[in-house]
């Protein structure tokens, strides 16, 4: 049954008032979560855990505990084993989560709660800190920079054999444990639980190897890396079905399991034959760069020291006062030109005005994007002219206005490094 808040121990709060006070940066945070409207929007998600939280069930973790615990986490860059930790040991900690003399949730439990929070509601949640920010005077919305990142999954690099040597090894473990479930009873032969890992990882060495030798050897050790990662699916769909006549728990998970991963070998197949076999050169959304993060898109920024990275590009907006007014995960790897207009119709939305003063880098320019930016009505548009410069255009990015503003746009740069190396 879900729970609000624990009672208030007074006994607590004197002995931890004898000991250290609550640092100004927690202090402020604190004051911030008393909100009411913040508070309803992460409840409203974790009541949805179950189909009957808020009625059935021994009691939860309070709903504010969890919140104040999450923002511990991301505060500090802790894990979710660290925030336990350090929460557990800290007596301000534990006045700052409301936990005071009862049990710190377990780490695994703060995590479980933690993934039915979802996207939208972190959106709505920055929105209505960059409110209640707006309400106590810290920005009020006049000067707008914006830029974007790529955070990167942790995946290793992939390769067609690395993908494939993958998916046989996340088969064969699955499949050691459905024999577990099924028992030596199970109609299914032997063979059908064959482990076939090792070859896999001895067909991919074979292909570094060949890879000297030239392209028929490589294609050759290919083919049996291919065939092998085809046993191991037909395994699995016959393990599958014997599986769907189970009705254990650990039975439904190993199904679950299965269903996912099968459809991300053949895809891993697929893309193997149409490039190496038939020389197809695959575009990017079509390819499958890891088969435990398939959300992973591949980007080429032009970077020096990385031609690619494969993860998503995050566009950030960051007002005034330090406040990160918006962010959007985008899909693929869009051009920066095509982030300019949504960040202005997004700050005119959240504010009510466009900004006096909107700057970007050099790869938003466009003759269009500064155009619209002064039909919306700012004043001051930093956007640095790509290519070749007219001298007029010179004179124009020498005006001491515009050179404030690249200054200033700069600072950008540090935000987006912080947050993406402490808040993560």
């Amino acid at each position: 049954m879900l729970r609000d808040a624990y009672e208030i121990d007074k006994f607590f709060i004197g002995i931890q008032r004898l000991t250290s006070e609550m640092d100004a940066q927690l202090a402020r945070i604190d004051g911030l979560l008393d909100d009411d409207e913040l508070y309803q929007m992460v409840r409203q998600d974790l009541e949805q855990r179950y189909p009957l939280t808020q009625l059935t069930g021994r009691p939860s973790t309070p709903v504010g505990v969890i919140l104040r615990m999450l923002i511990v986490k991301h505060l500090y860059g802790l894990s979710y084993e660290k925030t336990e930790q350090y929460v557990k040991d800290s007596l301000v900690l534990r006045r700052f989560c409301r936990v005071y003399f009862e049990a710190v949730p377990d780490h695994s439990t703060l995590n479980k709660w933690a993934l039915t929070i979802k996207p939208e509601t972190l959106q709505a949640l920055n929105a209505r800190v960059v409110k209640l920010a707006t309400q106590l005077r810290v920005t009020s919305g006049r000067k707008l920079r914006t830029d974007g990142t790529l955070v990167e999954t942790h995946i290793h690099y992939p390769t067609d054999s690395s993908l494939l040597a993958d998916s046989v090894r996340v088969l064969s473990r699955t499949l050691k444990r459905a024999r577990q479930v099924l028992g030596d009873s199970s109609e299914l032969a032997r063979e059908t639980f064959r482990d076939r890992s090792r070859s896999a990882r001895r067909a991919a060495r074979q292909i570094g190897n060949a890879a000297r030798q030239g392209n028929q050897a490589t294609r050759k050790a290919y083919r049996r890396l291919v065939n092998t990662t085809q046993a191991s699916i037909q395994q699995a769909q016959r393990v599958l079905e014997a599986l769907k006549e189970e009705t254990s728990a650990q039975a439904g998970k190993l199904r679950a399991t299965l269903e996912t991963f099968i459809p991300r070998a053949q895809q891993v197949i697929d893309q193997t034959v149409r490039r190496v076999f038939e020389g197809e050169k695959l575009p990017p959304q079509q390819k499958l760069v890891s088969i435990f993060e398939p959300h992973s898109d591949i980007v080429k920024r032009g970077k020096a020291n990385k031609d690619t990275e494969f993860g998503h590009k995050v566009w950030l907006d960051e007002v005034e006062g330090g406040i990160i007014s918006g962010y959007r995960v985008l899909e693929g790897n869009p051009s920066d030109q095509d982030q300019w207009q949504p960040s202005l119709d997004h700050h005119i939305q959240q504010f009510g005005r466009p900004p006096d003063l909107a700057s970007a880098d050099r790869g938003v320019w466009s003759s269009g994007n500064e155009r619209y930016a002064t039909e919306l009505g700012v004043r001051r548009v930093i956007l640095p002219h790509r290519g070749d410069k007219s001298d007029e255009r010179k004179r124009y990015e020498k005006l001491p206005w515009f050179r404030r503003g690249r200054r200033w746009h700069a600072g950008i740069e540090g935000r987006i490094s912080v947050t993406k190396r402490k808040h993560r």
